[in-house]
């Protein structure tokens, strides 16, 4: 079985028939529900990254710009959902075009790559903040915030790279079907070499955008919650606001993780089988094509969940909310984490 990069997985399915030895003749996914999810998750994440990013274009703190680039690459993430559910509800045929097929590709891995990015940039951020008590006007001073966002987006369109080079269209004439794919013939020759492609890209890809971000969050988040138990009991009323902060990207993060670990592992553990690292039963295999797009929409939906996690926790931005909303009177609130 096997994936490609990021999260193109809908596109794919002609791909893991071409790359497994085990009979998938009978596995289905509900391919009349998929498209229904990712077109609730399209419209939950334009409005709610939207109303985001209007809210916070007049604010000033750290962490709101965080905030706000964080919220501009799940838009755009959701932006591109549209396409998929076409996709999907043509039984993957992609009627788009070659260049459409390069671009979306392209922009939703870069978008995704760089959600995970300014998490870590924003872990970063608080560990300066707490373990080493710096003001946010230090923060912004001297290129802080732009050197961080110019090297996450940087980075991610770097790692991005791969989709735009090998994504492409091919024709089945079988099935009079169009499939937004990866090809590799540019750089290989044979079958099994595409296949070890495949594989070698998605694990440098759960590798660089998953895993190493995630473990220098922990290592952030670790290193401050050393330090919170250490002095929480002499906090003065500026510490307990960074707390409240901190515990708004907290839950942000954990949730990122917790959504998209599900793909990550689908992904890893066909990559792994196709390089010959682990044994696979072929039962094991039709499990793994079976939930694979539900774990897809699972990592699509946090791209709508961060708006509602920020109303939901962080009082100054509920209130800009609100009076956006016009549902009570808009206040200002002058306070500066």
């Amino acid at each position: 079985m096997n994936q490609t990069e990021s999260s193109q997985q809908y596109y794919d399915y002609e791909e893991m028939e071409n790359y497994t030895m085990c009979d998938i003749s009978e596995w289905t996914a509900c391919p009349s529900l998929i498209p229904v999810l990712l077109m609730f998750i399209f419209i939950l994440g334009l409005t709610g990254n939207s109303v985001v990013l209007y809210t916070l274009k007049l604010k000033r703190r750290v962490a709101d710009i965080y905030i706000g680039n964080l919220a501009l690459a799940d838009l755009v993430i959701s932006v591109t959902l549209p396409f998929g559910v076409v996709c999907v509800a043509m039984d993957q045929h992609w009627p788009f075009g070659a260049a459409l097929c390069k671009i979306i590709s392209y922009v939703e891995t870069l978008s995704t790559f760089a959600s995970i990015f300014l998490l870590t940039s924003i872990s970063f951020d608080r560990y300066q903040a707490i373990v080493h008590s710096l003001p946010s006007n230090h923060l912004c001073t001297g290129g802080h915030i732009g050197a961080s966002l110019f090297a996450a987006w940087t980075l991610s369109g770097l790692l991005s790279v791969p989709a735009l080079v090998f994504r492409t269209t091919q024709q089945d004439l079988s099935s009079n079907r169009t499939f937004c794919t990866l090809d590799f013939s540019l750089v290989v020759s044979n079958r099994h070499q595409e296949s070890q492609w495949f594989s070698g890209l998605n694990l440098s890809m759960c590798t660089l955008g998953f895993l190493l971000p995630l473990l220098a969050m922990m290592v952030c988040y670790g290193l401050i919650g050393w330090t919170v138990m250490r002095h929480f009991h002499i906090w003065r009323k500026e510490d307990q606001r960074k707390w409240r902060l901190l515990k708004i990207t907290i839950t942000v993060v954990v949730v990122f993780v917790a959504c998209w670990i599900p793909y990550h592992v689908v992904i890893s553990t066909g990559a792994m089988y196709e390089l010959h690292l682990i044994p696979i039963t072929c039962a094991f295999e039709r499990f793994l094509l079976l939930v694979s797009p539900y774990t897809v929409c699972l990592a699509y939906i946090n791209s709508c969940l961060n708006p509602f996690l920020n109303a939901f926790f962080d009082l100054h931005f509920r209130s800009h909310c609100l009076g956006l909303l016009h549902l009570k009177k808009f206040r200002q609130t002058p306070t500066k984490v």
